[in-house]
């Protein structure tokens, strides 16, 4: 669907919207929007747009025959080929739907998946998506049947493949099960990793937030990563990990994790549970922040609840707000996160500030003294050159005389040498 020389698929997207009070649930202009971007990023062309407002869902249609029947007639005047639903729709929903408007149907949750196969890159990366879209796509075989008969590329077609999805259900259960014991084994492994990096005091930050917000360019401004960065929703899936070295010589390993979304369902959550762990793990999160939004509270709320949701809530947080080059006035930060920096990863503004941010909440923050270490104490002097910042040194009449950052531990260890600090 990327290549140029293809035909973009025209794509309907619709909604219902409900008038419920938790708006980040209910299907909005801003939600049809982002579901606009979805279809686009997964290289479909949205020909139009339809919210039918209604208290209820309709648990046979998702939004009734009548405004079906309206569906039905768009996608015949403009030649569409799919349409795509605000929310997740149910077995029934999708057979019926199907059946009803004779052509392909997907709702959100099935498009998210879709780009996912499309951006996972990583072995562990394609498991995960393929044993999500077999668990969502096993009960809605039936409904999928228009477009599980057709040949070729397309949008909702990415991952398993229509001859293993044909299959008896029997063999996709099979195959779940196979996928879950090999995601398992995966599990095990990066846990000993985990474990390793707690052993040897790796710190680690995770870079967290809405997705588009700017995380993967962040991450190349800091550690020049080259990693894959689009102005586009879920530009990266797999994480990646980098390191930055702060001025006070700490290494800190920093995480590049999965975007986040509104309306994401919560067995998509659990799927991507080991992807999104390394903010679990986390000792610190770096929560990126599209200032230019005008989403950006209701985008903070979502993140905040899905960290949440993972067991990451409770960590020291640092909110970056980004894109402040495009931002129409500096937000106000939130109160309750240790440190508040506005920047632009894209132009590296205030870059700095957000190091000097790091440095000060991730753990095992040095601190400059200047200590007189005895001449029969080289080994001291050799350790602290290996493992903690020397800013200067010079030959004394009673031992070396070094202006030092240290941390605590060494702190304790050489105190009784500190002449200042």
């Amino acid at each position: 669907m990327e290549n140029n020389e293809e035909k973009k698929e025209r794509v309907i997207v619709a909604g219902v919207h409900r008038g419920l009070q938790d708006r980040l649930s209910d299907t909005t202009e801003e939600s049809l929007y982002e579901l606009y971007e979805l279809v686009k990023t997964a290289g479909g062309e949205v020909v139009c747009s339809v919210i039918q407002n209604k208290s209820d869902l309709e648990s046979a249609t998702y939004m009734g025959e009548g405004k079906l029947e309206e569906l039905k007639n768009a996608a015949e005047t403009l030649d569409a080929d799919m349409v795509v639903f605000d929310d997740e729709l149910s077995p029934v929903q999708l057979r019926n739907i199907s059946d009803f408007l004779e052509m392909k149907v997907l709702d959100r949750s099935m498009l998210i998946l879709d780009i996912f196969a499309m951006r996972a890159k990583s072995g562990e990366g394609k498991l995960q998506v393929e044993l999500a879209q077999l668990k969502y796509r096993l009960p809605r075989l039936r409904g999928l049947g228009t477009e599980m008969s057709r040949t070729g590329a397309g949008i909702g077609t990415r991952g398993p493949g229509e001859t293993r999805l044909e299959s008896d259900r029997r063999h996709i259960r099979r195959r779940i099960s196979a996928l879950e014991e090999e995601i398992s084994e995966m599990k095990k492994h990066r846990g000993l990793i985990h474990s390793r990096r707690k052993k040897d005091g790796v710190i680690t930050a995770a870079l967290v937030g809405y997705t588009n917000a700017g995380k993967s360019t962040l991450l190349n401004t800091l550690t020049d990563a080259e990693v894959f960065a689009e102005n586009k929703l879920f530009a990266t899936l797999d994480p990646t990990s980098r390191g930055l070295t702060l001025e006070d010589n700490r290494r800190i390993l920093l995480v590049d994790t999965v975007g986040f979304i509104r309306k994401l369902p919560h067995h998509l959550i659990e799927a991507f549970k080991s992807t999104l762990e390394e903010a679990v793990v986390a000792d610190l999160l770096i929560h990126v922040i599209d200032s230019s939004s005008e989403e950006m509270d209701n985008q903070i709320t979502v993140v905040e609840s899905v960290l949440k949701d993972i067991g990451a809530s409770g960590k020291p947080v640092i909110g970056v707000y980004n894109k402040c080059d495009m931002a129409a006035e500096e937000p106000v930060g939130r109160s309750y996160y240790n440190k508040n920096v506005f920047i632009s990863a894209k132009l590296g503004t205030n870059i700095e500030k957000l190091a000097e941010a790091i440095s000060d909440v991730a753990p095992g923050k040095k601190h400059k003294i200047t200590a007189c270490i005895p001449y029969n104490e080289g080994r001291l002097v050799n350790e602290l050159h290996d493992n903690q910042k020397v800013i200067s040194e010079e030959y004394g009449a009673d031992g070396t005389v070094m202006e030092l950052m240290v941390d605590a531990a060494m702190y304790e260890r050489i105190k009784q040498y500190v002449i200042e600090g």
